[in-house]
């Protein structure tokens, strides 16, 4: 069974699955995997190389590569999950990469379900210094996704080599210094940098804009502030930093 799966994940184009016991998978600010399917017993980790498009000096550009990317994601999970339903007669679930999550006052920008444990768990890498996944073959440069199911299957080793040169290429160059202390990422300061037409931007140009003039805000309008709040919401988010992925010289290229 196994195999059969793993062969059908590869030819959809996924880059790499590995597979893990729901127990073996630790997320303390997450919720339980039992919370998004109670009879779950295995999650699936799905990689995907990021594309070269994330080097891009364009920021647009690069962003557009990652929204590819997802897109695909999407495609995949959605593909996987039905093919294990209709061969195995599977209760399956599929996790979000990133939206959309729950959002509580005492859990702000925390996901439901942390893809990257899931994927240390399956053996498809281990934490760097930057706090993201290394693939062993891949490096930094993936998205992850990942699916929860009722079969019971046969799990990968996890990574026991530490993948990290640490080298410090991602902390020295953080313009949002969001790297400093080892072991934690600041997620304030990586936001506010790296999607700087985000939910905070948001609020703020709407408190200026009830607090001006009719011709004030007839003129707030016509702003480039406005035209990027309104692009970065209608994708959900948007990066405009990647150093912390694309620095990275773990992996192939």
């Amino acid at each position: 069974m196994k195999e059969k799966i793993k062969k059908f994940i590869l030819d959809l184009g996924v880059d790499d699955v590995g597979f893990a016991k729901v127990e073996d998978y630790h997320s303390p600010k997450s919720y339980p995997v039992a919370s998004f399917l109670p009879e779950a017993r295995t999650i699936i980790s799905l990689v995907f190389q990021e594309l070269d498009t994330c080097e891009s000096p364009s920021v647009t550009i690069a962003m557009n590569g990652r929204l590819d990317m997802n897109s695909f994601q999407r495609s995949c999970s959605y593909q996987i999950n039905r093919f294990l339903k209709r061969e195995f007669r599977a209760k399956v679930v599929d996790m979000p990469y990133s939206n959309p999550m729950e959002l509580h006052k005492e859990r702000p920008a925390i996901a439901d379900f942390s893809q990257r444990h899931a994927a240390v768990a399956a053996g498809m890498g281990t934490f760097g210094r930057h706090n993201l996944v290394i693939h062993p073959r891949l490096g930094t440069r993936i998205g992850l996704t990942a699916l929860i199911t009722d079969l019971v299957i046969e799990p990968d080793e996890k990574i026991e080599q530490d993948l990290c040169r640490h080298c410090d290429l991602c902390v020295k160059n953080c313009p949002a210094g969001a790297l400093d202390e080892a072991g934690k990422t600041s997620v304030g300061k990586c936001i506010r940098h790296s999607q700087p037409y985000g939910l905070g931007a948001n609020i703020a140009f709407w408190k200026e804009f009830s607090g001006s003039s009719p011709e004030e805000q007839k003129n707030m309008f016509m702003e480039e502030r406005y035209g990027r709040l309104q692009q970065a919401d209608s994708m959900g988010m948007q990066y405009y930093c990647f150093n912390c992925m694309k620095l990275c010289p773990v992996g192939v290229r």
